[in-house]
């Protein structure tokens, strides 16, 4: 199972967690910096390899989990997970 996968389900089931005290960064080409975030109380569904998130302004969107660059804990700041891509912007240390 992808790690991913584990990660939202254990942010959607666990009765220790609160989604919406999780950010989830993925990219989305043509936003400022090709990077959106969500609320994780806004996924709706998680698949094998992608989630479904709605907002009250759209439609529901699917995101694959190729595309999501980290989740970030708005309680503590930590960085949960964070894909091994570099980001835009951001330089990779020799």
């Amino acid at each position: 199972m992808h790690p991913l996968k584990n990660i939202f389900n254990r942010i959607a089931w666990d009765r220790r967690e609160r989604a919406e005290n999780y950010v989830v960064y993925f990219t989305h080409r043509g936003v400022p910096g090709d990077t959106r975030e969500i609320s994780a109380s806004l996924i709706t569904k998680v698949g094998r390899s992608w989630f479904i998130y709605a907002t009250a302004d759209s439609d529901e969107t699917v995101i694959p989990f190729h595309r999501v660059r980290r989740i970030v804990n708005l309680q503590t700041g930590k960085v949960i997970w964070s894909s091994k891509a570099p980001q835009k912007g951001t330089r990779v240390s020799d």
